[in-house]
């Protein structure tokens, strides 16, 4: 555990005692400080290269993004979020127009106010209120048999939400925008989704109903039991929050105290939009920090475990981490050797307390999703990637999905495997956290948007920004 000392800036809330009222994060210190030159030319190129992943490969008509590109794929809502949110960062960092920005939301928002509501299996693109995971590119209609997906509709809610923040104009265009952004959101019926009440399902398949596992632990629907406390027409109770955080693990992982949750994403999503610095619920109250510095502990701990590397992957180290959801080489395990040495293709990699899922798979977004809470370590770890691997890893619209060397099994893996595709989940939180990190301009245009604020303020939340 000696490792974590090796960390050049450690939080000061790790000096706070149990129960400690006000909470001071690190950022409060304003980390942006601690940025070269060369840290600032590096991400300007990162967040431009990843905006053009969004931008170019929507589909203009519809709005819609694909979930992984090249490969030929459906569309992710989820990714659909990420991107509204990444056009308002295009316009102020001068990427795009405004006027550009708002004809591409105005036809995303028409397509997701228009298209078929209904508990068809084949024709309709959700029910409820709510989305299908996976959209086809073209018709917008569900792809296959994927679920009614609750936590994917909510990132593509965070998206369209900012979006009804942001385009306060009086034109025509941004008119409509509000009021579409309005009328999606107020469509969701969460307490139909509460089929274990208090808890919220996870998703609704039209053939064989709720799917059996809800929304508990610490995760990345955080932001989903906000939007569903802070709804005007079908909010659920409050209640619905504390059973949400009585299922928490709390635990020390590397030296850090934390809720745990292994892979990193979790501890990411739901910080893109809402400003977790010195606000807090009973739990966090209690624990004498805030959500910001659980996550900063989560992303510590990661790295520290990477360093320690415990199964011995080629190529683990303090610039190389990050573990969490992404890309993986195929299942596979190698004969003749231990049971650890076992590859997975697409899985939810992480490292907590309580479990280890890591088969020597790293993924960018790990470190870039973390940027806002740890920047003295998640900068270096992305300008390390970027110049070592080259276009292996990074290209056209940033960092490829996922890497890993120690997999040299099959032609043209002989330094590893490489991902080709990029991934729209995991684009977006580097974007948005970098800029969240230089200007905090994501945070600050959600604090506006009353449904997050009504949102927290049910769930308990008190102090910083909400006072």
């Amino acid at each position: 555990m000696k490792l974590l000392l090796t960390l050049s800036i450690l939080s000061v809330s790790l000096l706070l005692p149990l129960g400690c009222k006000s909470p001071q994060t690190v950022l409060n210190q304003n980390q942006t400080d601690r940025l070269t030159s060369a840290d600032e030319a590096f991400l300007d190129s990162l967040q431009r290269d990843t905006f053009g992943y969004f931008w170019e490969l929507a589909n203009p008509q519809n709005g819609l993004i694909p979930d992984r590109a090249p490969s030929p794929s459906f569309s992710s809502v989820a990714a659909v979020g990420f991107g509204l949110t990444s056009y308002l960062v295009g316009i102020e960092r001068g990427y795009i127009t405004r006027q550009q920005a708002a004809e591409r939301v105005l036809n995303t928002l028409r397509f997701f106010w228009n298209a078929p509501q209904s508990p068809d299996p084949v024709n309709a693109t959700g029910y409820k209120g709510f989305f299908y995971h996976f959209l086809d590119m073209n018709t917008g209609l569900r792809f296959k048999q994927v679920e009614l997906s609750t936590i994917d509709t909510v990132l593509l809610l965070g998206g369209i939400l900012s979006c009804q923040t942001y385009f306060d104009g009086e034109n025509a265009a941004e008119t409509e925008i509000r009021k579409l952004a309005d009328d999606i959101y107020r469509r969701c019926d969460w307490t139909w989704f509460q089929k274990n009440h208090p808890l919220v399902s996870m998703g609704w398949h039209p053939e064989s109903g709720f799917i059996t596992a809800h929304w508990q632990g610490y995760n990345e629907a955080m932001l989903l039991y906000i939007l569903a406390l802070g709804s005007p027409t079908h909010s659920i109770q409050p209640d619905g929050w504390q059973a949400w955080t009585r299922t928490y693990e709390w635990a020390t992982f590397y030296d850090q105290p934390h809720v745990n949750f292994e892979p990193l994403f979790g501890h990411q999503y739901s910080h893109i939009w809402v400003d977790f610095r010195n606000i807090q619920d009973s739990y966090m109250r209690q624990r004498g920090i805030d959500y910001f510095e659980n996550s900063r502990r989560a992303t510590l701990s990661n790295r520290a475990y990477c360093v320690a590397n415990p199964r011995g992957w080629v190529g683990y180290g303090p610039n190389v981490w990050g573990l969490t959801a992404c890309d993986g080489p195929r299942d596979y395990s190698l004969p003749e050797t231990e049971e650890l040495k076992k590859f997975m293709s697409y899985s939810a990699r992480g490292a907590s307390a309580q479990r280890i899922i890591d088969d020597g798979t790293i993924a960018p977004t790990a470190a870039g999703g973390s940027l806002a809470f740890a920047p003295e370590v998640c900068v270096p770890a992305l300008r390390t990637m970027k110049y070592r691997f080259g276009n292996k890893l990074y290209d056209r619209y940033g960092f490829r999905d996922a890497f890993n060397l120690t997999y040299r099994f099959g032609p043209g893996n002989e330094e590893g495997w490489f991902d080709k595709d990029y991934l729209g989940i995991d684009q977006g939180p580097i974007l948005l956290m970098a800029e969240n990190l230089r200007t905090e301009f994501v945070w600050n245009l959600m604090k506006k948007n009353p449904y997050i604020r009504q949102g927290l303020i049910r769930a308990g939340f008190t102090g910083g920004w909400l006072q």
